[in-house]
């Protein structure tokens, strides 16, 4: 971007935050066996195994914001690898539940030390963890994800591709 053009948008910001995440994430977990996405299910699953759930693989999705037929992809391979279990919900025979084996669950106790150290380290500009910074920043960060985006109407102009706008969305 040149001097005279204005800084990032926030959308850009965050989709360059998210990948430098994932990024991370995926390096950090790879050692265990996982990637990013996996790490997001199997860690997801842990803490609602811990509050007493056996969710369905909807529930999780639906949990983690990915898309159902993802999650049933991902569910397969930590299958495969032993990690997860997956069984057919004996009230809906539709739905398939999920469980971590106890290989699983020590993998994902592993995975989150390490992401946990991770996030700490990311945080540590903001003053750690714990710190009234990344309170608020996590508030600001769970009111734009709770606000509904709508698709722009089909009439909507389209953004020049040009060097005003290049680097400003992702």
């Amino acid at each position: 971007m040149s001097k005279g053009s204005p800084g990032p948008t926030p959308g850009f910001l965050v989709w360059r935050l998210a990948n430098k995440w994932r990024v991370a994430v995926d390096r950090a977990v790879a050692p265990l066996g996982l990637t990013h996405a996996q790490y997001v299910l199997v860690a997801s699953l842990h803490g609602m195994q811990r509050a007493g759930e056996r969710p369905s693989q909807r529930r999780l999705a639906d949990h983690t914001g990915l898309e159902a037929l993802y999650v049933s992809k991902l569910a397969r391979a930590l299958e495969s690898a032993g990690l997860i279990e997956r069984a057919r919900d004996p009230r809906d025979p539709r739905a398939v539940q999920l469980a971590l084996t106890e290989q699983g669950q020590a993998v994902t106790r592993q995975a989150i030390g390490v992401v946990q150290k991770l996030l700490q380290q990311l945080l540590e500009p903001l003053g750690g963890l714990d710190a009234p910074r990344t309170r608020a920043f996590t508030d600001e960060l769970t009111t734009l994800l709770d606000a509904p985006l709508a698709p722009p109407a089909p009439s909507a102009p389209s953004v020049p591709n040009d060097e005003s706008t290049q680097g400003t969305t992702p």
